[in-house]
Formats: structure tokens, C-alpha cells, sequence
């Protein structure tokens, strides 16, 4: 259909289109690609098959769900009674009930606030284009059919055509009814306004109630602040504690830990899993029948890393893999004894007592950076990419430079073959007219190919775009992010603009701007080029060019039901699983991880809602059926994600809902883009430019909401208070005796210093043959190097041999596999394992053990007691709910050691001895307060000098002594005098603080 001013009847080069072949007929579908007649087809097959394989795949889930509850329903077995979601029954709808009564405060309680605020913005998705839609059916759909051009549609329409076209006003010749899209536009944007408002004001009393809740108030993480881009003079823990004093005086001292450089051992510890999970893959294929193994040993090509040691040839592959877990073992047990060799890292760390101290230097911190120091709320621990935090701010900055530029490289390489989509995949027809091969077959089946064109289409597409959220997250990373959270923001913020540039503007626009293009260079050859360019009726092209593409977008956004139907019965999750049981060779980890609750994917699904949005506001006006195709499938999805998040899917990563902000400013921006958009309908539909500037307040409108809740709500959103009382007597009297276990010690050690190695699992129906062909360590040496790193200074019992210790097991409890029988491939057993709970786990809240919760005993964080809060933090395999598997425990000795219990000395890492005698005491007791300030600059050397041994707790004597306000040291210059002498011998130099505290 050719727009109104121009004539798409001709190429470039002067070319018929309608005699055109090969190239000149492919530049004229570039030129025109929207030239099929079964648009009203398409959209009937489309919305036919949406509902159709909706119900279906509902129904399949009703009846697969009371089958398969590790699939549909695996935090009910996993989560623990404070956070398990109601009970199901076994009925076929049974499902409906619990999730309608299911309110927002439960939510939070069973979800987290990610996951509750999550569904509110998919509720508030739903309401705003519910409201929407009344506007556009009763009064947009009626001013668009009664204003059009009755006889320039009947001329046009062919094969149901019209059918869309009268929908759109493309040919309306009534000025009145253009009235009605301006203030349609006032109408739209003050709907969105006041729902963003209101939700904003909600969310802020989630987060107060976040604040306030249990969990957040006895975590560690809510009274920390991160150091970042600390100079070289104050990269110790006395530096930290002056960078923050420099913000904010506050009433107590903050327990400071600076940064460590662990060099290369994240990189080790990363290779040896792999390794481990190569190992075990190898081992899965060559003993899936133990009784018959196959007469040759499976051989593998060793890494050119290694291949100078091994050669060029292939090698036996249980061989080579168990020599290199060996070897990294070696390595990462060196590196762990040496950490204290290295110097202090530009990061760090600091716990105050109360979360009010905390919050009152972070937001006054917001505009300053003493000596260049980035100072903030701490993450969670599990929130940390720790690998980004020792880079400066000009490496920061520069990877973000490269990270945005590689991006934009790939928005703008995609545009090409964007536009083939456009050209073809939207329309046979076109593919039709230069493929003859395909044209005689397209002709035969007409109704078959437009109903392919409906469902392939758009899935196509979407397949896609599978792949870029992985290409995002990693350039995220080497982009410089500091925490997962951000990375995640990030990847939202770039999968967002890549959508609506590519898939939005350059897929909608491309052949309008092409054919005015085309138009403009032929008209020069009769007149220069400022009235060529006027001449060639760029707004009426590209009023023709959207409407035209909208039939695209109410396709598209019909077939997004089906993927929402086909999320609920996690069809893609049973298949693979089905496949890679029948006919592949799974290892018991692959098994066990299959049965966890699966994360959920926030930024991908935040992507989706925000384009979907996008795409409806923006032809809100031009095609009113987009209105309730998308609120429709708000309604449906939130549905069913309701039930996904309550009952299968997990937070991975928990931010306390800080996702909030950023949905909430794509949303402006979405509304501002769509007042453009339908600006330049109105200007192509011949309404003037009066009335295009009449549509410009709105726009000012909706900015103004947002800076009113930025001033009003954002502070509120980030900090628990922006003030604290600023008289230290007020909150410590004179004389006042301050017990020691009350304050708080913080440990944000790096994962790696004590983070256990995996173990290969091996099946137990291979057992008997597993000492034929393993040739690797059998004996338990993983943990003795970080001995230093376990709050339990003790030996654990054989579980074969009460009353002896695992060390001293006969050589069979001391195999390094660990074997897995078949009723144990569970999640249930291993859920409380670091290596299955740092990927599947979340950060152990929904299952009881948030990682930095400070526990009641000692002020410990979780997190190095172990999963359950006691332990050592260095077995690798931690007691279940459901018993344990076939696998030697770690002995909390040192090597060479023949007594059954090391001394205290002895179980000190190397990192944190102390050259003097120390002193020892009963676990649980609390070591003596230190002084902050009277210490000597360790940047350079004795990094660790003065850590307390494991094990160390302060006379009883002690513990009560008299603790004064901090006027009593603070001078106010540089100095600070009046610490005791006791104090400045224990200052707060040890790491111990912020790694093994008992």
C-alpha cells in the first residue's frame, strides 16, 4: 500500500517495482515491505492458537502438578515453615484457591520483597492498561472508525485489510476526531501518573517494613558499610575507621576490616570446580554401567594451558582430570597459607553496633569522598562480584566506556538483519515475491502460510533473543559492577534500550525512513534538496509505515499468553530433564540440581514487561487493540506468576527491592517516548502542528511526578534513617558498664579464603569399581590449610566409628568421592552444602540460614559457622535434614599434628598467628574490646599481626569494664588521644574480626 506523497512504484535507480526481479525487487520490498493481504488472517490464527495452547498448557499443568511436586511445587517440600507457602490439595484447580488469597504481606514473608514487588508491578501493568482500555475502545476505537475516509478505505482494502486499517487514523479526513487523540494523550498520561504515584508510596512502606523486620535487623550486612577506592595511606583497618569518622562522628566505633589480596586463588578455585565437574561428567559416561565398562578408558585433549606437561595427544581423561584437581589443590592450600604475604586491597569494611550509625555516614557520605573514597551500604555478602572490587575508579570507568561502546557496536550491527526480519518474517509475501520456488507453493496454501506467519513469526523472534541476557550479564561484569544487583539492574537497563531501539524504532520506521530516503533522491533530480526533502511527506509516510507495523505488534503481543502459559507448566525444564535422563549420562550433581527450585530471572522478565508496555503506549492511539491484548496478558501472567514465585521459583539474589527505581524511570521514559510517537501521528494524519504542541504538557506532567517522588520517597527507599543522635552521652552514660556481646563484629572476608572445594560425586551403584580406576587423593587434606577459618576448634566423629574422629577413620571413610546412593539425589540432602547453595540456594533465607545472619550465641555471622549456624565452615559436606551421603569430614587439625585435639596455637590459619603468646578460652565467650586508633601503619608488612587465635575469648573479668562517650577521645584535628593502653595493645588490626570471630 503505497503512503500518501510518495511513490513506492519505483527503486533508486529508477526500477519498476511492479516489473522488478532479483535485487531491484528485494530494494523494493526494503522500500515497501508491508505489501501482504492477510493481515485479519494472521490475527485470527494468532489469537485462535494464543487461547487455544493457553488452556492447553493450563490444563496440562493442573494434572501434571499433584504427580510432580519437585517440579511444580518445590519449596513447599524445601522451605522452612516460616517461609513455605500453603498447602496444596491434590484437585485439579486446588491450585486456584491458595493463590487468590494469597495477599501482598504474605508475599513478603514467603517470597521476599523482590519477588512481592515484582508482582506489584506486574499488578499495577495490569491496572493501568485495564483503565487504558476503556479509553481506547470507547472512545479512541470510535473517533478512529467514525473519522476515517470510507471510500479511500474501501479502495484499499483487500483480503480483510480494512479490517485493521479502519482501526487506525491513517485516512481520517474529520479534524474533530484528531481532537480526540489529543486528549486521549492527556488522558493516557495521567492514568500512568497516578499509577506510578500510588505504587511508588506502596512500595516505599514495603521497603519501611523491610527495614523494620526481623531479618533485616539482625543482619549483618544492615549496619556495614563498603569502602571503595581507598588511597594507599589508609588501606588498613585504623585508615577505614578514619575515612568514615571523617563523614559522620557517631556514638559508637565501627569494627573496620580492610581488603585482602587473594591474587589468583578465585581463578584457581573456579578452575578446580570445573574440573571436578569435567572429572565427574567422564566418569557418569565410562561408569553408566559399572558391571560392563567399555574395554578403553575415556581419553580427552588436555588444555593448552597444560599441554606442554601432557603433549599434544590425547591423554587418559580420569587421569589427566585427577592429577589437575590434585595440583590445584596444592596451589589453592599454598595461596590460602600465604594470604597474609599480601598486601591490603583499595576495599574494605565496616560494622557499626547500631543500623542507625550505619545508615546516618552513608547518607552523608553520598556527597563526599574523603581522600577520594567511594563510602556506602554494604551488599549482601553473597551480593558482592568481589573480583570488581579492587579496580580504581578510573578502571572502573574506563571498562564502563568499553563495556557501553561494545554494546552500541552490537545495537547497531543488529539493525541489518533486523531489517531483513522486518522485511520477511513479518510478511511471506515478500519472501514470496523474490524466491519463485517458494511463491507457487505460498499461493496454493494461502490461509496455511498467513496462520505460520502468526505463531512463527513473532516465536522466532523471541527465540532470539534468548541469548542476549547471557551476552549482557558478562559484559556487565568485565564492565566493573560491584554486586550482583547491579550487574542485574544493568543488564535490564542495556536489554531495555536494545529492545526498543532494534526492535521498536528501527523495526517499525526502517522502510518509512528508507522510501523517503528513495523519494527524497529521485525528487533531486527536478529540484534541490530542502524541497525535495519537503515534498517528501515524511510524517504522512510515516503515519502509513505505523500503521502498518501495528498489525505486527497485536500478533506479537497475542502470542505472549502462550509463553506465559508455557512458563507455568515448565514444559522446557521437563523436556530437557526427560532428554538428558534417556539418552545421556547425567552425574549425580547434574541430578541433584535438576530437583532445586530454579532462580528466577529478574531482568529478563523487568525487560519483558517494560517492553511490552512500551510497545502498548506507544500505539495506544494508532491501534487501540493493543490496549486490551497487553492488559489482558498483565492479568493472566500475574496470575501465574504469583504462583511460580510462591511455590517454584527463588530469589537468587536478594536486593531488598532496589529494583524499584529503575522500573520506575522506564516507565517515564516509556510514556515520554509514546507522546512523541503520537505527536507525529497527529502531525501525519494532517492535524497540524497546533495540536502537536497542545500534547507537550503532559510530558512535563509526568517529569514533574518524578522529581516530586524522587524528593519525597527516595531517601526513605535506600536508608533506615538519615539521622542519628549526635551527643555520644545520650547513649553512653558515663560509668555505664557495656557488655561485650553486645556489639556486633563484622566479617566480610573474600569467599575464597575459606570457601570449601568440591568433591567429584560419584553414583553408589559404581562404587565397588571406583578404586579400580581412581587414582586421586583419598586423603582428607582440603581443610587443614584453613583451619583458621572453622568457629569450632574440634575434630568431627567418624560417622561409621562413634567416639573417633574422622582423621582417624579406617581408609575407607577417608575416600574423597563422594558417593551418592539413588535415594539421595536429592536437593533436600544438599541444600545446605556452599557449592549447590551459592547457584540454587538464594542466600539461604528461604530455608532458614540467611547467610549473614548474626547468630544469638556469639554475634557470628551464618555465613562462617557454616550452613547451620555451627561447625566448621570448612566441610564441604554439611549435615542435612535428611542425613548425610557416603563422604569423609574435614579434620580441624594441622597436618603432622598426633594428638586428637591441636592446640589453640595450632589452629590458628598462618594468616592470623600472632607472634606473641595468646590466650585461649571456651567457644562461645567474646574476645576483649581493642582500641581503634593507636596503631601502627601495616599496609606494607605484618598485615595480619595481632589477630586473635581461634578459639580466644576475653577473661570474665573484662568483659563488663567501663566504656565512655567519644569525646573522650576524639580532639577534633587529626590526633586522638585517651585510649587505654590495654586497648591500643588489642586495636582492631585483626582480620579476625571480619572472618572467624567466635
Amino acid at each position: 500500500m503505497a503512503a500518501p506523497g510518495g511513490d513506492p512504484t519505483t527503486t533508486l535507480t529508477g526500477v519498476n517495482c511492479n516489473d522488478a526481479k532479483g535485487a531491484d525487487k528485494l530494494l523494493c520490498l526494503i522500500q515497501d515491505p508491508y505489501s501482504g493481504t492477510f493481515h485479519a488472517d494472521a490475527f485470527w490464527a494468532s489469537l485462535g492458537t494464543s487461547v487455544l495452547l493457553m488452556i492447553v498448557l493450563t490444563l496440562a499443568f493442573s494434572l501434571m502438578r499433584p504427580r510432580n511436586t519437585i517440579v511444580y511445587a518445590p519449596k513447599v517440600k524445601y522451605a522452612d515453615e516460616k517461609h513455605s507457602p500453603p498447602k496444596l490439595g491434590k484437585g485439579l484447580f486446588e491450585w486456584v484457591g491458595p493463590v487468590s488469597r494469597a495477599k501482598e504481606g504474605m508475599l513478603v514473608e514467603k517470597t521476599g520483597l523482590d519477588a512481592a514487588i515484582f508482582l506489584r508491578f506486574t499488578r499495577m501493568l495490569r491496572n493501568i492498561f485495564l483503565t487504558l482500555s476503556i479509553i481506547g475502545l470507547l472512545v479512541l476505537l470510535p473517533a478512529n472508525v467514525i473519522g476515517s475516509n470510507k471510500a479511500a478505505i474501501k479502495q484499499i482494502s483487500q483480503g480483510g485489510q480494512g479490517f485493521f486499517v479502519t482501526m487506525t487514523p491513517q485516512y481520517s479526513n474529520k479534524p474533530g476526531s484528531l481532537w480526540v487523540h489529543v486528549v486521549c494523550v492527556w488522558a493516557i498520561d495521567l492514568v500512568v501518573a497516578f499509577f506510578l504515584w500510588r505504587n511508588y508510596g506502596a512500595v516505599v512502606r514495603l521497603r519501611r517494613q523491610y527495614f523494620d523486620s526481623p531479618e533485616y535487623l539482625q543482619s549483618l550486612h544492615s549496619r556495614t558499610l563498603m569502602f571503595t577506592d581507598i588511597p594507599p595511606a589508609d588501606r588498613t583497618d585504623e585508615g577505614i575507621l578514619r575515612l568514615a569518622d571523617q563523614v559522620e562522628h557517631t556514638a559508637a566505633l565501627p569494627r573496620a576490616s580492610v581488603g585482602r589480596n587473594v591474587k589468583e586463588l578465585p581463578d584457581m578455585i573456579e578452575e578446580h570446580n570445573q574440573t571436578v565437574r569435567e572429572l565427574e561428567s567422564v566418569l557418569a559416561k565410562y561408569l553408566k554401567n559399572p558391571d560392563n565398562l567399555p574395554s578403553r578408558r575415556p581419553t580427552m585433549r588436555a588444555s593448552k594451558k597444560y599441554r606442554a606437561n601432557n603433549g599434544a595427544h590425547d591423554v587418559d581423561a580420569i587421569d589427566y582430570l585427577t592429577g589437575r584437581i590434585r595440583e590445584l589443590e596444592i596451589e589453592i592450600t599454598h595461596v590460602r597459607e600465604s594470604v597474609d604475604k599480601r598486601n591490603a586491597m583499595p576495599f574494605g569494611f565496616a560494622s557499626y553496633e547500631r543500623i542507625e550509625d550505619a545508615h546516618t555516614v552513608a547518607f552523608a557520605a553520598r556527597k563526599k569522598h574523603p581522600q577520594g573514597t567511594t563510602i556506602r551500604l554494604a551488599p549482601r555478602p553473597n551480593d558482592l562480584i568481589w573480583k570488581n572490587l579492587p579496580l580504581s575508579k578510573q578502571q572502573r570507568n574506563w571498562r564502563g566506556f568499553w563495556n557501553n561502546f561494545w554494546v552500541a557496536i552490537l545495537t547497531v550491527l543488529w539493525i541489518a538483519p533486523n531489517a531483513l526480519i522486518a522485511i520477511f518474517l513479518s510478511n511471506l509475501s515478500n519472501l514470496a515475491a523474490i524466491w519463485p520456488g517458494f511463491r507457487d507453493n505460498f499461493q496454493r496454501n494461502h490461509r496455511t502460510w498467513a496462520a505460520v506467519q502468526g505463531i512463527a513469526s513473532p516465536a522466532l523472534i523471541s527465540l532470539i533473543y534468548l541469548i542476549l541476557p547471557i551476552i549482557f550479564r558478562r559484559m556487565s561484569i568485565r564492565g566493573g559492577d560491584t554486586t550482583k544487583t547491579s550487574r542485574e539492574r544493568h543488564v535490564a537497563t542495556k536489554l531495555y534500550a536494545f529492545f526498543v531501539f532494534n526492535n521498536l524504532l528501527i523495526f517499525s520506521v526502517f522502510s518509512v525512513v528508507y522510501g523517503f530516503v528513495a523519494a527524497v533522491v529521485k525528487s533531486r533530480e527536478t529540484e534541490d534538496a530542502w524541497h525535495a526533502v519537503l515534498s517528501g511527506h515524511f510524517f504522512e509516510k510515516l503515519l502509513a509505515g505505523l500503521s502498518q507495523t501495528s498489525y505486527f505488534w497485536v500478533i506479537w503481543l497475542l502470542q505472549r499468553q502462550m509463553g506465559a502459559a508455557a512458563d507455568l507448566a515448565q514444559m522446557i525444564n521437563l523436556v530437557w530433564v526427560w532428554f538428558c535422563r534417556t539418552f545421556m549420562a547425567p552425574t549425580p550433581r547434574q541430578e541433584i540440581e535438576w530437583t532445586a527450585p530454579p532462580p528466577f530471572d529478574y531482568a529478563v522478565y523487568y525487560n519483558y514487561f517494560l517492553f511490552y508496555a512500551t510497545v502498548a503506549l506507544c500505539f495506544s492511539t494508532l491501534q487501540p487493540l493493543v490496549l486490551p491484548i497487553t492488559a489482558l496478558y498483565f492479568a493472566v501472567d500475574y496470575w501465574l506468576k504469583k504462583y511460580l514465585l510462591l511455590y517454584v521459583l527463588i530469589t537468587k539474589t536478594e536486593s531488598g527491592g532496589q529494583h524499584w527505581r529503575f522500573l520506575f524511570n522506564r516507565m517515564i521514559f516509556a510514556v515520554c517516548l509514546s507522546n512523541i510517537v503520537m505527536g507525529l501521528v497527529i502531525r501525519g494524519a494532517s492535524g497540524g502542528w497546533f495540536k502537536v504542541f497542545f500534547m507537550i504538557p503532559p510530558a512535563f506532567l509526568v517529569l514533574g511526578v518524578k522529581y516530586y517522588c524522587s524528593k519525597m520517597y527516595d531517601g526513605q527507599l535506600k536508608y533506615y534513617t538519615k539521622a542519628t543522635l549526635k551527643d555520644p552521652e545520650n547513649l553512653v552514660e558515663p560509668g555505664k558498664k557495656v557488655r561485650k556481646n553486645d556489639r556486633v563484629q563484622s566479617r566480610f572476608g573474600h569467599p575464597a579464603l575459606y570457601k570449601p572445594l568440591m568433591t567429584p560425586m560419584v553414583h553408589a551403584k559404581a562404587r565397588h569399581v571406583l578404586s579400580e580406576i581412581y587414582r586421586g587423593r583419598l586423603d582428607n587434606s582440603e581443610t587443614v590449610a584453613t583451619t583458621g577459618y572453622s568457629d569450632i576448634a574440634m575434630d568431627p566423629m567418624s560417622k561409621s566409628h562413634p567416639g573417633k574422629t574422622a582423621r582417624f577413620a579406617p581408609p575407607a571413610q577417608k575416600e574423597m568421592f563422594e558417593v551418592v546412593p539413588e535415594s539421595r539425589l536429592d536437593f533436600e540432602h544438599f541444600m545446605n552444602r556452599a557449592e549447590f547453595a551459592d547457584t540454587l540456594g538464594g542466600n539461604g533465607e528461604l530455608y532458614g540460614r540467611p547467610d549473614d545472619l548474626i547468630s544469638e550465641r556469639s554475634s557470628t555471622p551464618r555465613s562462617f559457622l557454616g550452613r547451620h549456624g555451627s561447625g566448621s565452615g570448612n566441610s564441604s559436606r554439611a549435615s542435612s535434614p535428611g542425613g548425610r551421603s557416603e563422604r569423609s569430614v574435614s579434620s580441624h587439625r594441622r597436618v603432622g599434628s598426633d594428638s586428637p585435639v591441636a592446640s589453640p596455637r595450632q589452629n590458628v590459619h598462618p594468616a592470623y598467628r600472632d607472634d606473641a603468646a595468646a590466650h585461649h578460652g571456651d567457644i562461645g565467650q567474646r574476645e576483649r574490646g581493642r582500641g581503634m586508633y593507636n596503631m601502627s601503619n601495616e599496609s606494607e608488612s605484618r598485615l595480619l599481626n595481632g589477630a586473635q587465635p581461634v578459639g580466644h575469648a576475653a577473661p570474665d573479668e573484662d568483659v563488663g569494664r567501663e566504656v565512655y562517650g567519644l569525646d573522650r577521645w576524639r580532639t577534633g584535628g587529626s590526633g586522638y588521644v585517651g585510649l587505654p593502653a590495654r586497648d591500643a595493645e588489642e586495636g582492631l588490626t585483626g582480620y579476625d574480626y571480619y572472618r572467624a570471630r567466635r
